[in-house]
């Protein structure tokens, strides 16, 4: 055998051996990371406009939840849970009026869920930014697709928890009557709410 053939031998035998570390690292780096969302800066805000004279805002808190985000395969998976009964507008017979049987209905269901189906990012492989977020929203009784609209999404190593954290941004609009939630809307109360949604989530 010429040391030619005996160089290829041991190129084949080097391949062979490091396919397999190959593969692992490769599947390795695709795991995205776990997160837990932060109930204390998590929130689902929102704005009603009233009979053309006024918009009312309030908000959803002590919103739970997981994230799975891998940036680098430009991956990511949300689900959030959200207390009826955490409805504030600032006004405690307003509050009273909106988890009511008339409108959230927080007797009969307490919890709304969003569940992310696809998430869209940007075309920089180096530096991928989250655009868009499409799931299901499942409230009182009813579960249908919308669109979170990111205006701002980063991670980064928190400096007092000393573990890495995901804070993002995100809006979008839905029309409360696909969720059979209708009073007024014919009425002068606007059928479309317009929420906000802030998240913080932090690594496990």
């Amino acid at each position: 055998m010429g040391a030619s053939d005996s160089g290829q031998k041991r190129s084949y035998i080097f391949a062979f051996l490091t396919l397999p570390l190959l593969i692992i690292s490769n599947i390795t780096s695709s795991y995205a990371a776990s997160y837990v969302i932060n109930p204390a800066s998590t929130n689902v805000s929102f704005a009603i406009e009233r009979f053309k004279t006024s918009t009312t805002t309030g908000g959803f808190y002590d919103v739970k939840g997981n994230l799975q985000y891998d940036p680098s395969s430009q991956t990511g998976d949300i689900s959030l849970v959200i207390p009826i009964s955490s409805l504030n507008t600032g006004n405690k017979a307003f509050n009273h009026t909106l988890t009511g049987p008339n409108f959230f209905d927080v007797k009969r269901f307490p919890l709304a869920r969003f569940d992310s189906t696809k998430w869209y990012f940007n075309q920089n492989k180096s530096l991928p930014k989250i655009l868009k977020v499409d799931g299901d929203l499942t409230l009182h009784g009813e579960t249908h697709p919308i669109s979170l609209t990111a205006t701002k999404f980063d991670c980064y190593l928190h400096p007092a928890l000393k573990k890495d954290v995901c804070n993002g941004n995100f809006t979008a609009t839905v029309d409360r009557t696909k969720w059979n939630i209708d009073k007024y809307a014919w009425f002068g109360v606007t059928k479309n709410l317009n929420l906000e949604i802030q998240i913080e989530a932090i690594k496990q």
